[in-house]
């Protein structure tokens, strides 16, 4: 009787180790996402989350160990053309053009992706159906998260790295936040979130990362915070 092997984790971290600015802010970090899976990256203000979330979308190299997808290491060039299109990342910086209308900006993300009609009722979603025809310069910062929070369900992306998602949010706005990375997770999605704010999940994996505190603000430390974190 043959032994079923299990299966591959989709995403791996094989005793990952990272730096900012030769300084180590983790080390011997295993972890395997299959689909549908969950990871909390908890740290505070300046402790390096959005740094270990640019290793994960392969913008930098960890200083050790490997990332690998679908078992092949995500630095590789021709693996890394074809793992950025899996990933959608939700940042400090919104990206949102203020003169378009609120359904502009979602549409103009779903077209590059070539899908279509997702776009209103992802808005609708989020509580923002009726301002879709507005320009954007008019929402507030929660609105402006929950326009972004629309764009990552109408893009349809299997993974997601979010950066810090529970700012700007209202108590309204998280429990929003929670039930769209559940709905994402059950249809085989995974979930990195980093943030000081634990988000409620069902059974995530959790990675705690230490404090940390520069000897000097530099240029890279603000721009790795998004001027924030």
């Amino acid at each position: 009787m043959s032994v079923r092997k299990p299966p591959m984790p989709k995403l791996l971290l094989n005793n990952v180790a990272c730096m900012r600015n030769a300084q180590q802010i983790l080390r011997h970090v295993n972890v395997s996402l299959h689909d549908g899976g969950a990871l909390q990256v908890i740290g505070s203000n300046g402790s390096g989350k959005t740094t270990f979330l640019r290793m994960l979308a392969g913008f930098s190299k960890p200083s050790a160990g490997h990332v690998l997808w679908n078992g092949h290491d995500i630095t590789e060039s021709g693996v890394f053309h074809q793992y950025k299109l899996q990933l959608n990342w939700l940042t400090l910086k919104d990206a949102i053009k203020d003169k378009f209308r609120v359904l502009d900006n979602v549409q103009w993300f779903e077209v590059l992706e070539g899908k279509q009609g997702r776009s209103l009722p992802a808005l609708e979603l989020m509580g923002l159906g009726r301002l879709a025809k507005e320009k954007s310069r008019m929402l507030s910062m929660g609105q402006r998260k929950r326009l972004q929070l629309a764009r990552l369900i109408a893009m349809d992306r299997p993974i997601w790295l979010l950066d810090e998602p529970t700012v700007a949010l209202d108590a309204d706005g998280l429990k929003l936040l929670e039930y769209i990375i559940a709905e994402h997770r059950k249809q085989g999605g995974i979930v990195i979130a980093a943030t000081h704010q634990p988000i409620a999940m069902e059974d995530p994996m959790v990675l705690r990362l230490p404090p940390r505190f520069p000897r000097k603000m530099t240029l890279v430390d603000m721009l790795d915070r998004g001027g924030l974190d």
